[in-house]
Formats: structure tokens, sequence, C-alpha cells
């Protein structure tokens, strides 16, 4: 691994550092938490897709110019990550419902992220991975097989605690619920649970540093994040019908 791809990877671990310590402080304002102190917002389903897209992008043209478009695990990999980012940017924005907006400031960091992240990750598998670590043997491997299980299982809670909160709302309705269902009867944030073990299983897939440093990214974003969510709920279905209910925030029955 080249000295400036390990000192990258050092760079985006100790930001995410940063970052989970910062987020406890100062709320990311968009969603639920929407906060005019972050500037122009606009429209959340066009938010995400100009958030989500760059990455789906810069992925594909790292896979295009690498001497590994054809490799099979690495082509794994590829069709692995791009499974969830193209339903992030082309069908989850558009199942959306409700008028939440996104503040142009947080879809820029989102797409520096996003873009870095394509950079760790592509950079990792189609450059500087050794040519002789992910060979079709790969696929035998323990870790493949148990990351693998690990993301798709993490991929399924997402998706359904994704559908659970859109079912919450009818056509043109702008309330807040509490969902209840799936996961949420024991966190009030399981969309972000089943992401966070979405990219663990990534991680162990690929066997990877890059793979780590962006789960670390994930959860440094997330717990902070379903913290927030949190204590949103409390305000606005009093804090006793949480307790009541124990609910956690993202991991079941620890926090």
């Amino acid at each position: 691994m080249p000295n400036h791809f390990v000192i990258f990877l050092i760079v985006m671990s100790a930001l995410a550092v940063i970052v989970f310590v910062a987020l406890y402080f100062v709320e990311a304002g968009y969603g639920m938490l929407l906060d005019k102190k972050w500037g122009i917002a606009i429209n959340n389903k066009a938010a995400w897709f100009c958030m989500e897209s760059p990455v789906v992008i810069a992925m594909t043209v790292l896979w295009i110019l690498s001497d590994r478009t054809f490799s099979l695990v690495p082509l794994i990999f590829f069709l692995f990550f791009q499974t969830h980012y193209i339903r992030r940017a082309l069908i989850f924005p558009f199942m959306m419902r409700g008028a939440n907006k996104m503040p142009l400031s947080i879809m820029f960091l989102g797409i520096i992220f996003n873009v870095c992240n394509a950079l760790m990750q592509g950079g990792w598998i189609f450059f500087y991975a050794p040519a002789d670590m992910y060979t079709p043997a790969w696929l035998l491997k323990p870790c493949f097989i148990i990351g693998t299980i690990i993301y798709f299982g993490g991929m399924i809670i997402n998706i359904q605690s994704d559908k659970i909160i859109q079912d919450l709302r009818k056509p043109g309705d702008t309330k807040h619920y509490l969902p209840t269902r799936g996961l949420f009867k024991y966190i009030t944030s399981a969309h972000y649970f089943g992401e966070i073990i979405e990219w663990v299983g990534f991680a162990i897939l690929t066997w990877s540093w890059s793979g780590a440093v962006f789960a670390l990214w994930t959860f440094a974003n997330l717990v902070p994040r379903a913290n927030a969510v949190y204590h949103k709920y409390q305000t606005l279905f009093a804090k006793d019908t949480i307790k009541d209910k124990k609910l956690k925030r993202v991991f079941p029955f620890i926090y």
C-alpha cells in the first residue's frame, strides 16, 4: 500500500473521530432536525440525489480505469457497493414523503465525503490491493462469507426500516410519527442500525483498512445522529412514552 494512501486513510480516520465528537454538540440540521443556521435548504429528494449520485459515478470511473475491471472478486465488491448507493441515489429519494428539506451546506459536505469514500474503497479494491489478494479463492474465505451475510443482513434491515418510516405518512402528510414496527420496537433509529451493520459487513468481506475506515465513519456519523433523533422523539412524543417503551437509540438493549 503506497504511503500517500496510508496517510489518506489515517487522515480520514482522524476526521471520523472529530466528527463523532462534534456531532454530539452540533446537530446536522436536515430532515426532521432541519435548522436554518445551516443556510439555504432545498427539496430533500433533489438533495439526496445530488449527494449520493457522485459516489456511484466516481466508483464507476475508478472501476473502468482499473486493470481489474473484469476480475471476478473486485467486480463482486463493486456490485455490492453500487447496489447500496444506486438505491440510495435513484430509489430512496423518490420514496420520501413529506416536505423535509436539506441545507446545501450539508449536501456539499456529503458530496465531499462520498467522493473521498469512493477514492478509499475504489482505490484499494481496484489499484492498491495486492494483485494476488483478491483471487477467486477469496470467495471461499470465512471473512468473505461471514461479511457478505452481515452486509446483506444490514441492507435488509436498512431497507425494511426505511419502508416502515415511509409508510407512516400518507402522500402530502408532513407530520412526524413514532415508528413502532420491526426493530423500531427496540430502537428509535433502526435504519441507522442497519446501515452500520451493512458497512461493518463490507469491511469484513473485503478485509481491508479502507473498509474499516468507512465502517468507522458510518458509526461516527450515524450514532450521534441517532442520539439527536432520540431526543427529538422525546420532545415530540413526551419522554415518558420513550422510556415506557424502553427504547434505545441505535443498538438494541445497549444504546
